[in-house]
């Protein structure tokens, strides 16, 4: 019989123990190594048993060992410097605290969240960075909340059947059996949210808070008495069911999220948030929530708390393909924001107009969550610089007429959590060698003065750490597929902790082409099995449960994976999940990455790699084509411009292989005279100079601060001055823009001063003579760009000069006039635009709005002509 309710029984911790639970409870034991040791301590095999799950020791471990423990005096003065030491960690200022005019407060809102494998609420990249923006944001003291929700079954737990076929399975989590505490009123009583929803219904949340060192990450969960059984289910698992299903999903993190933030704000008297950050379009709709704040609670109209809204949010898109991005049917839009459940204060044909594909090529049928985040925030980024140029161009449908460098989309470029992924072996070493990188930062390249032979000793015992956990999840694996103990002593041999280990995990969507290396089975296997320089790969990775595709590729992997003959050199490890990619990350010597390029994002556990002492042999896509300087690691060649994609993926597959005979293995098996390879430990050392101090998520965090958070904030308290003074003004000024902008329009443009063969060094005066209507010369900045140009007279990469010394003309005409320095050589060319301006906008691209010289134009040179 299956029992129809599963709840966590925990131990009662005698008084001298109660301190355990304080640790506990606050998820900074997830990379603080003297916490884990702690909890090991407390019953070594248990400790095993629980997979580092200190939720899960206390709730076993047996009274008897609890007693002792009370008596043993070194686990209490170990047990008592923990918690003296994490409150000190808490409350003690540190990088942020020395700003001036920064943030009091900050919002972060993600669907996931990859904290440690004892809180399953994250299925890939986007959830593993939200982690370590927290975690981050806790050492430098970023004073940020998080938002997100709390699935009851997680992602999935992944497993194989006896054909290599993907299966899910969905085991339930009792929130009391994780590291959280439900968020009470005063009373007691659960704090509630709710969210309107047609025919008078609501949805009703609770709150569970994680505390993540010092940051408080708050939890939506539906699974509240007060909702109907659909509603208790929206939050069931992450991104699973039907498209209403994420809608209801996504109106809860965005609207219940703002409204979770409100109510913890109440209860704990922490700061209102001055900065809200989207990471990604799932949470977008918390901007139609803080428009009817505007509205309702402080008298603003639409457009004016629209205004005060886009100020103080940024916006993080994580995709590089249409596909990736949440849009939903526009009716459904209107079914849930319409009707008997539209808001006086949100009318639906606003709310549609923010997420409507109004550019060419765009649906309009459909609503899209990442315009309609984009249309909400005054700041974007990408994740890399490469993603920020693909997503200047995916959307630069939004900001028609600029040229796509200008559209308003820049980059800050991943980092990763080093406490997080970097093995303890190599934090030990720096700490003896390198103490500044560890306390300051800073000193990477003392690296170059470490010992050869402790690094190599160092890899050698991570590897074999690897092999190890690799051998037990693979034994496990089989048993789970109905093999006998019989026929699994193959096992026991399976890897080698002396071999060159390659590692490739990920999710598998099909970009990311997990069977690369497939397209010629043969030589991958003379590869797998050379007497002299063999290689060995460690896969792992899960298919969305609806990617029938995906799961072909993994069944492909599987497949070839089973044979006998290649199966102790190359493994696949289902159930991926960060105590999987912690072990890879550190255990591999080369961590392995061939995506479509440009179809990366950016990509992070080759940064962790990285970090361990590995190296990378990656596609030029996402961090890697930014941060890749040829002795850091290798770079597969793409063939980018091959028309068929099987003849790409032929040439590329090629390339891979030649790199790992030719270069990759070459390299680690040279090793002459001592046993050392020399020159392989010197590209390790190389890429940890260099890449060190710039895959730390600490310059990521401090470049989200420095460069979106306090301008944002900046920008927000500037428009809500004076009882939201700047926002009514700017809106009254967008409004007068956007209504007189259709009568704007270049008329003539002319130069002189060049002479008739322009030489380096002179400058050319630009006269232009502009209509603009009912505006003045302050609305606007008529600018010249100028610069290289190509073969069809378009401009590279240009500058901008402001034409000033207006004249007016009469009847809405004005000449302005400006000089142009002929600062470089060769081919040169110069237009001239108008953009509106104002002091309260972001970039001369923010409204969209521009007037471009027709074609043909009047145009004198009283010099060349």
């Amino acid at each position: 019989m299956k029992a129809i309710r599963r709840f966590t029984v925990r131990s009662v911790l005698p008084e001298p123990l109660q301190p355990l639970e304080e640790l506990v409870l606050n998820l900074r034991w997830s990379w603080h190594p003297e916490t884990l040791e702690l909890f090991e301590s407390v019953d070594p095999d248990l400790w095993e048993a629980s997979r580092h799950d200190p939720v899960r020791l206390l709730g076993e471990v047996s009274p008897e060992r609890l007693s002792a423990l009370t008596g043993d005096r070194r686990f209490l003065r170990a047990l008592g410097d923990a918690v003296d030491d994490l409150r000190e960690y808490v409350d003690a200022p540190r990088w942020y605290q020395t700003l001036t005019d920064a943030p009091t407060a900050i919002a972060y809102f993600s669907p996931e969240y990859g904290i440690a494998a004892a809180l399953p609420q994250y299925s890939g990249g986007l959830g593993i960075l939200a982690g370590d923006h927290l975690k981050t944001a806790s050492d430098l003291g970023v004073p940020i909340v998080g938002v997100g929700l709390l699935y009851r079954h997680g992602y999935f737990s992944q497993s194989l059947s006896p054909d290599g076929w993907q299966q899910e399975r969905y085991p339930p989590i009792d929130p009391a059996g994780l590291p959280l505490t439900l968020l009470r009123e005063a009373d007691g009583t659960p704090a509630r949210v709710g969210v309107g929803l047609p025919e008078g219904r609501s949805l009703r949340a609770q709150i569970w808070i994680a505390k993540v060192g010092r940051v408080p990450l708050l939890l939506l969960d539906s699974d509240v008495e007060e909702n109907d059984p659909v509603s208790r289910d929206v939050t069931d698992r992450l991104y699973g069911g039907g498209t209403d299903h994420r809608l209801l999903q996504e109106m809860l993190l965005g609207i219940g999220g703002v409204r979770a933030i409100r109510a913890y704000s109440r209860i704990t008297g922490h700061p209102a948030p001055e900065v809200f950050h989207t990471n990604e379009g799932h949470a977008g709709f918390l901007g139609l929530e803080r428009i009817r704040e505007y509205i309702d609670d402080q008298g603003l109209t639409f457009d004016e708390a629209l205004e005060a809204t886009r100020a103080g949010t940024v916006f993080t898109t994580h995709t590089p393909v249409p596909a990736g991005i949440d849009r939903f049917p526009r009716e459904l839009i209107e079914r849930y924001f319409g009707g008997s459940n539209e808001e006086g204060s949100l009318p639906s044909d606003r709310i549609l107009a923010l997420g409507a594909e109004s550019y060419e090529e765009g649906d309009p049928a459909v609503f899209n969550m990442a315009v309609m985040g984009m249309r909400l925030a005054q700041r974007v980024n990408g994740v890399s610089e490469l993603h920020g140029h693909v997503s200047r161009e995916m959307f630069g449908g939004l900001w028609p007429g600029f040229d796509t460098d200008e559209v308003p989309i820049g980059s800050i470029t991943n980092g990763v959590h080093g406490a997080t992924w970097v093995a303890p072996e190599i934090i030990d070493l720096a700490r003896r060698e390198l103490p500044d990188i560890v306390e300051l930062g800073r000193g990477w390249e003392g690296v170059e003065k470490v010992s050869a032979s402790e690094i190599w000793r160092i890899r050698r015992t991570l590897r074999a750490r690897l092999v190890e956990d690799a051998r037990r999840r693979l034994r496990e694996s089989w048993r789970q597929r109905g093999a006998s103990e019989a026929e699994l002593t193959w096992i026991d041999d399976a890897l080698d902790p002396d071999v060159l280990t390659i590692g490739f995990a990920r999710r598998v969507p099909s970009y990311k082409r997990l069977t690369l290396m497939l397209r010629d089975p043969e030589r991958l296997k003379s590869i797998l099995l050379d007497p002299e320089r063999p290689v060995q790969i460690i896969i792992a990775g899960k298919a969305h449960p609806a990617d029938e595709g995906g799961k072909r590729l993994i069944q492909d992997i599987v497949r070839f994976t089973d044979d006998p003959a290649v199966r102790h050199r190359i493994v696949f490890l289902p159930d991926y999940d960060m105590a999987l990619g912690q072990a890879l990350v550190q255990g591999c010597d080369v961590w392995m990455n061939n995506p479509l390029r440009p179809l990366e994002a950016c990509g992070t556990s080759g940064m962790k790699v990285a970090l361990n002492g590995g190296l990378n042999l990656s596609i030029r896509d996402g961090w890697w084509d930014e941060w890749f300087d040829g002795n850091n690691g290798w770079a597969i060649p793409s063939a980018d411009r091959a028309d068929d994609p099987d003849h790409r993926d032929d040439i590329e597959a090629q390339a891979l292989y030649e790199l790992i005979e030719d270069h990759v293995s070459a390299l680690f098996y040279d090793r002459p005279g001592d046993g050392l390879p020399r020159r392989w430990l010197e590209m390790v050392k190389h890429t940890l100079a260099s890449l060190g101090p710039k895959v730390l998520a600490g310059r990521m965090l401090r470049d989200y601060v420095q460069e979106l958070y306090a301008p944002a904030a900046g920008s927000a308290r500037r428009l809500s001055a004076d009882g939201n003074a700047g926002a009514k003004a700017l809106a009254t000024w967008r409004h007068r823009i956007a209504k007189a902008w259709p009568a704007v329009s270049v008329e003539h443009i002319e130069s002189t001063g060049a002479g008739k063969t322009p030489h380096l060094g002179t400058r050319l005066t630009v006269r232009a003579t502009v209509q603009l209507g009912e505006l003045r010369p302050d609305d606007v900045a008529v600018e010249v760009a100028y610069g290289r140009v190509d073969d069809n007279d378009a401009l590279v990469s240009p500058s901008y000069l402001e034409l000033d010394q207006a004249e007016d003309l009469g009847e809405g005409r004005y000449r302005l006039t400006g000089e142009v320095p002929l600062d470089r050589t060769g081919p040169f060319g110069y237009s001239v635009r108008v953009v509106p301006r104002h002091e309260l906008l972001a970039s001369r691209a923010e409204t969209g709005l521009i007037a471009l010289p027709p074609a043909p134009i009047g145009m004198t040179n009283g010099d060349l002509r």
